[in-house]
């Protein structure tokens, strides 16, 4: 899968979460889609140890990270895989899918060694 990502053609302004128009001249023709490189670094995150939900409960404890992804651009979603729990502020990531069904592939990121 590829990660994608917009931005203004116009201004090379570049923004997550899709938007119909562009945020910097509120233009829809503005508004073009490129793949990003899925590379970033965690700005935040959090542990849930407690999930919110029973649908989350058996994926307890997760973590939510706040990634701010190489071209520019936030991102909430999740960090995945070994060492997941180990995560800290600062730390390099990139983009993996989890199939989700009904070909839906939700962006999610694991940390990078070294």
């Amino acid at each position: 899968g590829w990660l994608l990502l917009q931005r203004c053609r116009r201004t090379g302004r570049i923004w997550f979460y899709p938007r119909h128009i562009s945020p910097a001249t509120w233009e829809a023709d503005d508004a073009e889609w490129f793949e990003a490189s899925g590379l970033g670094e965690v700005h935040s995150f959090s542990i849930v140890h407690r999930a919110p939900e029973a649908a989350f409960q058996a994926r307890a404890p997760y973590v939510v990270a706040l990634i701010d992804l190489d071209e520019g651009a936030r991102m909430m979603t999740n960090i995945v895989g070994p060492g997941a729990l180990d995560v800290a502020i600062g730390d390099r990531v990139r983009c993996v899918f989890e199939a989700r069904g009904d070909g839906v592939n939700a962006p999610q990121f694991v940390r990078e060694e070294g």
